[in-house]
């Protein structure tokens, strides 16, 4: 990739920092480590493109998926990470995915659900993180079943411990880690939805912007960047995405 323009370094570190956005509420995505710092898959990506415009990073840490879009809509940061979806293209331009993570249910483990498709029928709640990837997908797909949002995973699971809601919505990895912990939980088999984990910016930040963006999500996947962040941090439970088609 060329050297970035005058433009560019405007476009993306106006404050002259690169300020990322880090969403802690998805932890294959990012966390916590030893030493209290943000840490995972989205920083080294942050840190990377830090590097790759010649600028320093400031990550800007959020605990939920719903406050950190709207830092970047809001220009409060400068480029995110979020899964695509219709509901939260107003005002941000995505790259296309670079991770691959699949959503899943979980239920009591005496609860008479089978499998996925009998999840949407009336009177079942389902639980999930408010402003979630799921939350999104879900009010869109359930057309009998109710969605009662919470505040947090924590929250999420705590309902469905309590029988507050009979279905737990979320990333596979983080049920599947309840359900091994607890034996009155237990996952259904296979997934509900595939989320696409993207780069995104604001919309108003120009077309130069969002291509150099692209390209960026491009190159790190093909250079395998992505593939050993993903390793490093010990991940389970995602894919580095395919090339994106033209």
């Amino acid at each position: 990739m060329t050297a970035p323009s005058p433009a560019l370094l405007q476009a993306f570190a106006p404050t002259g920092m690169l300020r990322a956005s880090i969403n802690l509420g998805n932890p294959i995505l990012a966390g916590r480590d030893a030493t209290g710092e943000a840490a995972g898959v989205s920083v080294d990506l942050a840190r990377a493109l830090g590097a790759r415009l010649g600028v320093p990073v400031e990550l800007v840490v959020f605990d939920k998926a719903a406050q950190s879009v709207e830092a970047v809509r809001g220009e409060q940061a400068d480029v995110g990470f979020f899964a695509i979806d219709p509901a939260r293209s107003e005002g941000l331009r995505f790259t296309a995915p670079y991770v691959l993570i699949e959503g899943s249910y979980l239920v009591p483990a005496a609860s008479a659900l089978q499998d996925n498709a009998e999840v949407d029928r009336a009177g079942t709640r389902v639980g999930v993180g408010a402003g979630s990837a799921y939350d999104l997908f879900l009010a869109r797909e359930l057309k009998a079943a109710t969605i009662e949002r919470l505040p947090n995973a924590g929250a999420v699971r705590e309902a469905v411990k309590a029988g507050g809601v009979e279905v737990a919505a979320g990333i596979r990895q983080l049920l599947e880690g309840w359900a091994r912990d607890d034996a009155s939980l237990r996952m259904l088999p296979g997934h509900f939805m595939v989320i696409q984990q993207a780069m995104g910016l604001p919309a108003g930040r120009g077309a130069e912007a969002a291509a150099f963006l692209a390209a960026f999500v491009e190159d790190m996947k093909a250079s395998g960047l992505v593939a050993d962040a993903l390793a490093r941090h010990r991940i389970e439970g995602a894919s580095v995405a395919p090339a994106a088609t033209a």
